[in-house]
């Protein structure tokens, strides 16, 4: 019996954990962005360099972990994963400079690209079919925790005691991942695993790498004006030299021809503006808070949280929203109301009540996790089942470039306006301009969704109701 109930709860709990880890560290680092700055003595602004330099990495590595996985063995690199992700953690506890500390949540970024995909994929190999709804059931939990309990626990950490020990805590529970892994995790490989496009994955990932290091970067920070052009130039031209690539190889490491595809090409272009808007939230919310508005870590992390809350909610109905309005629907009007619910951040001011904000809040989590929702299930609807591992990769590279993309807008958005303002220091009326711009990006994006027809996706709808 313990090899059954190995397959079907320990090992879905093992990777629900790394999860965890990974959904955990990426929200309480963005409650603590002001402390971390003033530790390392550099502009807050300058730290959209650690977020999207981990965003950038799970970009990069993504699409190679399942390859890796069926060459190298799935146990091998779970616990390979789990240990890079440990060694960057630990490596970010004790950076003393920004150019320290993006490198290391770049390292921190590589395991968790590895982490997660390969699990999922032990998961989906090893668990019988009438146990895996229950199986991958124990992966939603820590993806929606984790967004809850990040940020108050961060500003926690980062009030009362020093911001280093958010990263320090990953630490056992990394060690008790392995440990497990090692026990319980089958070590599955394949015998006809095709050649990795190695070609496609160094121009993609020097190409992401340089392209949003020299924007991120803006010739303000770590690099000079020059660098920074001419990394963005570099990542520009090895990435238009994938493009002429992948039609000339038979295994391409991202198989660009499935934008064709009218609902995955809405998903992945429409996803990509819509998350460009929203993923300026992590970076813009908790400096508005804290620096425009005087909050404590702790108190940021308290309101911020009520986000995840109302994403944990929209999840219990959000299949019928789609029964009741369909996907079409759903994707435009919500787009629109998820940027303007971003954009009423804007009219947040000193005295504005503690529960109106967490409303806002709780109204944004809500639309967002609609959306998101949405976007992740459609993407699939017309995709067939020899291209889904293609499918699935390219969704998430977008995703992840998306967020990082964000960020980066997000701070030239907050510099320029500070810069009209003839400020040296962004004060709260930037931030709300900052997330009025966003917000009407986020918006925008509903010109992806208009060339949908009415029934796009009904195929998963009816696939819901039986």
């Amino acid at each position: 019996m313990l090899p059954v109930v190995a397959s079907a709860m320990l090992t879905p709990l093992i990777v629900a954990t790394a999860l965890f880890m990974e959904n955990m560290d990426a929200t309480v680092i963005s409650t603590s962005l002001p402390v971390i700055a003033q530790d390392l003595h550099v502009d807050p602004i300058s730290l959209k360099l650690a977020l999207t330099s981990y965003l950038v990495s799970l970009a990069v590595f993504i699409p190679v972990s399942g390859w890796m996985a069926d060459r190298f063995g799935a146990r091998r690199i779970f616990r390979w994963a789990i240990a890079i992700f440990m060694a960057g953690s630990l490596f970010c506890a004790f950076s003393k400079s920004l150019e320290g500390f993006v490198l290391a949540r770049f390292l921190q970024g590589m395991g968790g690209a590895m982490m997660v995909p390969v699990g999922r994929l032990v998961i989906l190999r090893t668990t019988r079919k009438e146990e895996l709804v229950k199986a991958l059931s124990y992966l939603t939990i820590p993806a929606l925790l984790g967004p809850v309990f990040g940020p108050p626990l961060g500003g926690f950490i980062s009030t009362y005691f020093h911001w280093r020990w958010i990263f320090l805590i990953n630490l056992p529970i990394g060690v008790l991942g392995i440990a497990l892994a090692g026990r319980f995790i089958a070590d599955l490989k394949s015998d006809n695993v095709p050649p990795l496009d190695i070609p496609g994955f160094l121009f993609t990932g020097i190409g992401l790498s340089a392209l949003m290091l020299g924007l991120a970067s803006e010739g303000k920070h770590m690099l000079s004006a020059d660098l920074s052009i001419a990394a963005s130039v570099l990542g520009i031209i090895l990435l238009l030299a994938y493009l002429w690539h992948y039609r000339r190889v038979a295994h391409p490491l991202l198989d660009l021809s499935l934008l064709r595809l009218k609902t995955f090409h809405a998903s992945v272009i429409g996803g990509f503006f819509f998350r460009v808007g929203t993923g300026a939230t992590p970076f813009l919310l908790p400096l508005m808070l804290q620096l425009g508005l005087g909050y404590s870590p702790f108190e940021s992390g308290l309101l911020t949280c009520s986000t995840a809350i109302g994403a944990i909610f929209m999840k219990t109905i959000v299949a019928r929203v789609l029964e009741r309005f369909g996907f079409r629907r759903v994707l435009i009007v919500n787009s629109v109301l998820a940027g303007v619910s971003m954009a009423v951040y804007a009219l947040f001011q000193p005295g504005t009540p503690h529960l109106l904000m967490l409303l806002v809040f709780l109204a944004g989590g809500c639309l967002r996790s609609l959306q998101f929702t949405s976007l992740n299930a459609i993407a699939f609807a017309d995709v067939d089942q020899a291209r889904m591992s293609h499918a699935t990769s390219l969704s998430s590279v977008a995703q992840q470039l998306a967020a990082g993309f964000g960020v980066t807008v997000a701070a030239m958005s907050l510099q320029t306006t500070t810069w009209l303002q003839g400020r040296a220091q962004p004060q709260l009326s930037d931030y709300a301009w900052g997330f009025v711009v966003m917000g009407a990006l986020a918006a925008g994006s509903v010109l992806h969704f208009l060339p949908l027809d009415r029934t796009s996706g009904a195929a998963l709808a009816s696939t819901r109701k039986a």
